[in-house]
């Protein structure tokens, strides 16, 4: 049993945790194999994080899967990580069912191969009853092109008569993002060591606690998981308010 995961709080978890999983290609360089050997040996990371939150009943755990940058990598290495999540999700999806997880995919789909799309949107619909908890991917995603395109949509109703001007603040805008349904990210965290966040969830992480881990993402394990949940729930989170004024709500 984790002695990590004993000292965790059940009464302060984050609702929504989000990864961003980097370093696969320094791992695979690191034992002189190719970038898509990392990328192959990520699957059991990403595993641990579904289970990690799983077993402390955190609801929402997003993974940036493939972001919309990533299509401009080597056309050999873009077919990889394509074909791997075809893979993976022939493979995962009775884990992810079985386990009360629902399934969720977020970013411009229509830049997927079709195959993959189709994969994707059967693993969401096979899961859409399930409520133990939500894994999102997010995949062929980009946050600037998100808020663009929620400013866009907002325009278009504006244009049309059914939105007011007036009536645009905080609340409204988030109903055009792709994570209208989620709660905003509570913990963000970053393996191999690189402190950016990469286009990652802009509006949604603006009160997250950020954590940049010096671990490449396949060496990930559910401790490291757990770890990051203790250090979280050693922050004081005080959203623009002084520690004085949280401690007397």
């Amino acid at each position: 049993m984790s002695l990590i995961k004993d000292k965790i709080n059940s009464e302060n978890l984050p609702k929504h945790v989000a990864i961003i999983m980097d370093g696969n290609g320094r791992w695979a360089k690191s034992r002189g194999e190719e970038r898509t050997f990392g990328h192959k040996n990520a699957i059991n990371a990403v595993r641990n994080a579904i289970n990690a939150c799983n077993e402390i009943h955190i609801p929402y755990l997003t993974l940036y899967t493939f972001s919309s940058e990533n299509w401009s990598r080597p056309k050999d290495e873009v077919d990889t990580l394509m074909n791997l999540l075809a893979e993976t999700l022939l493979l995962e999806a009775e884990e992810i069912f079985s386990k009360g997880l629902r399934m969720h995919v977020i970013g411009n789909l229509e830049k997927i191969p079709p195959l993959v799309k189709e994969q994707l949107l059967r693993v969401v619909e096979l899961t859409k009853e399930n409520t133990k908890g939500n894994l999102v991917l997010a995949i062929s995603y980009g946050s600037q092109y998100e808020i663009l395109n929620a400013v866009k949509n907002i325009s278009t109703d504006v244009k049309e008569g059914k939105v007011n001007v007036e009536d645009i603040n905080e609340k409204l805008f988030e109903n055009y993002l792709y994570t209208k349904d989620f709660p905003p990210v509570d913990l963000l965290i970053r393996t191999s060591g690189e402190i950016r966040i990469s286009n990652f969830l802009l509006w949604q992480i603006a009160y997250a606690e950020l954590q940049f881990l010096n671990v490449l993402w396949p060496d990930f394990t559910k401790d490291i998981f757990f770890q990051c949940i203790v250090d979280y729930q050693n922050k004081e989170r005080r959203f623009g308010m002084t520690g004085e004024q949280i401690k007397i709500q």
